[in-house]
């Protein structure tokens, strides 16, 4: 790609991930050439659809949640991990309303865009799960997909203005409840401030 067409391309990428932010996976691809002062016929020609341009975006953050699994599994105990990254995909899929409908979707669908980087995604955290749930630290009744699931569920949480307060505290109580006993016990133990000596 020449140096002018990338530099364009990144342009366009800037400008949708504000969008994005802002106002959702749903903001018009026409809003998206508007805010970058390009016509849409150029939008169109660098990302042909919506799911083109939303995978160009997500990407690389897809790649760098995939990445930090692996990451956790030889660096932080099995429960540690899971928690660490479950926070993470919360945090991130609270940057775009709308996402994790997106990504449900995708999953489901292998001409999607971003089928692909979605599947991938979801079985980083299920070996994560995988690992914590052979250590005795998590419930063994729940799997990848559910823990999908509530990466969604935690999201939608973090999308509702009268909700939003209460996220880190119902990330906490969804947490605690993945975790078995002892992990549990000892999460919930780091949590509470410790008292002065």
């Amino acid at each position: 790609m020449r140096a002018d067409a990338r530099k364009n391309r990144d342009h366009l990428l800037a400008v949708a991930g504000t969008a994005l932010t802002e106002q959702g996976v749903d903001v018009a691809m026409r809003d998206i050439a508007r805010r970058a002062d390009v016509g849409l016929a150029t939008l169109l020609r660098h990302f042909p659809t919506r799911e083109a341009l939303l995978e160009a975006l997500l990407h690389t953050s897809f790649d760098e949640l995939t990445a930090k699994a692996g990451e956790l599994e030889t660096s932080s105990s099995p429960e540690e991990a899971l928690v660490s990254w479950l926070r993470d995909c919360v945090a991130w899929t609270t940057e775009y309303r709308g996402v994790t409908v997106l990504m449900t979707a995708a999953i489901e669908d292998t001409e999607s865009a971003l089928h692909t980087s979605c599947v991938t995604l979801r079985a980083a955290g299920a070996r994560l799960l995988a690992r914590a749930q052979a250590a005795g630290t998590a419930r063994t009744d729940i799997d990848g997909t559910d823990l999908f699931a509530l990466i969604a569920a935690l999201a939608w949480l973090g999308d509702q203005p009268s909700l939003a307060p209460r996220a880190d505290h119902l990330f906490d109580v969804v947490a605690s409840a993945i975790l078995t006993g002892a992990a549990s016990s000892d999460a919930e133990a780091e949590r509470r401030p410790r008292a002065r000596s």
